[in-house]
């Protein structure tokens, strides 16, 4: 039987959004201010969100696995702090380029955040597929699905509304249009109707005009829209 993966869509969506930052990244030139101002936004936003989801996992996911298992904790909660000094350095990137003048320097600086970004993106790729497989086994080893579930409604629960659609945003990205009308199912069955409109409004902006048709017409024979 497959077992519930608490990671599954949450992982989806940051690699999506890593992988979309480092293409801008890789196609900016650093050296044109306003060409790169909005690119820097977007890496901004990557951070923030790296932060708050290993946040997230600390208090939430791997509080409930530490009570069995405290060592394999203790290494991923190292992993973290790795994750946090490799966003720092990037951080302290940011300001330098933005306490930069000459548009030499600037260029200069740009290829550092690239190298320093493919540092960060390559970490948390190896730190995500670890949690997929180590973290999960032991949740499956010490709660029923439906308690790792409800894991995941008090992390919906208890974040707000502004990071919640932005996370949102990057899992629609990342998913198939099977993953995606599934996902659309569970949040009819189980949420608030405003809560499946604003998903399906969200759907609707992040995917191109064809996956999105292709969306619809199988929520339609589903009679879900009815």
């Amino acid at each position: 039987m497959q077992r519930y993966n608490i990671f599954y869509q949450v992982h989806k969506g940051l690699r999506a959004m890593l992988y979309e930052t480092a293409l801008l990244i890789q196609q900016t030139d650093f050296a044109d201010t306003e060409e790169a101002e909005p690119v820097i936004t977007q890496l901004e936003v990557v951070l923030e969100l790296f932060d708050k989801h290993a946040y997230t996992e600390d208090s939430l996911i791997f509080s409930a696995v530490e009570k069995y298992d405290a060592a394999l904790l203790k290494a991923f909660e190292q992993e973290h702090e790795e994750d946090h000094q490799l966003g720092q350095r990037l951080r302290g990137l940011i300001t330098v380029f933005f306490h930069t003048v000459a548009s030499g320097d600037k260029k200069e600086t740009g290829k550092e955040l690239n190298n320093s970004f493919i540092d960060f993106m390559n970490f948390n790729l190896r730190h995500m597929a670890k949690e997929e497989t180590l973290i999960n086994k032991a949740l499956w080893r010490y709660y029923t699905d439906e308690q790792t579930k409800n894991i995941t409604h008090q992390i919906v629960c208890s974040m707000p509304a502004e990071p919640l659609a932005l996370y949102s945003k990057w899992i629609i990205r990342g998913l198939s249009n099977t993953e995606i009308i599934n996902w659309l199912k569970e949040v009819k069955n189980n949420a608030p109707d405003d809560a499946f409109r604003s998903l399906m409004a969200l759907a609707q902006q992040e995917l191109n005009p064809h996956r999105w048709l292709q969306v619809l017409d199988q929520l339609s024979e589903g009679a879900m829209l009815a």
